[in-house]
């Protein structure tokens, strides 16, 4: 009987896909490295969401993702442009891939307003965590 391996998400930046905020590729060797003979979906929130690469730096301003959900927080760029619309639209395209997948468990970027868990939880974590999803953060 063939046994079904778990799909994991994962932050493509951490697998050294070309979509950090800045372009540049920068991928976790410690995530590539427990990746190995696993199955993954690389994902960019930010990307999903309709921003290009490489893009202004953004940060979560009053509050975390789940505060950003509900619309009181933002996500604003250095500069002050409001993308809070474009991280949350990206945030529910990553939910649709994981359902769509039966996604149980999402390997995130740490420092990410997107995808960051430990610290200011970001805005795609967030949602995931929302619906059940366990989050590892690299």
């Amino acid at each position: 009987m063939k046994t079904q391996r778990s799909v994991i998400l994962v932050s493509a930046c951490l697998i050294g896909l070309c979509t950090r905020y800045d372009g540049k590729i920068k991928e976790s060797k410690k995530c590539l490295l427990q990746l190995q003979n696993k199955i993954c979906i690389p994902v960019c929130p930010e990307q999903l969401g309709g921003l290009q690469t490489p893009r202004e730096p953004a940060d979560l301003t009053g509050g975390d993702g789940f505060d950003a959900l509900q619309g009181n927080a933002k996500v604003l760029t250095k500069s002050g442009v409001d993308l809070t619309l474009d991280f949350i639209h990206g945030a529910e395209q990553v939910l649709q891939i994981a359902k769509l997948q039966n996604v149980k468990q999402a390997w995130l970027k740490a420092r990410s307003p997107s995808c960051a868990i430990h610290g200011t939880i970001g805005v795609t974590a967030a949602l995931l965590r929302q619906h059940g999803v366990e989050l590892l953060e690299f």
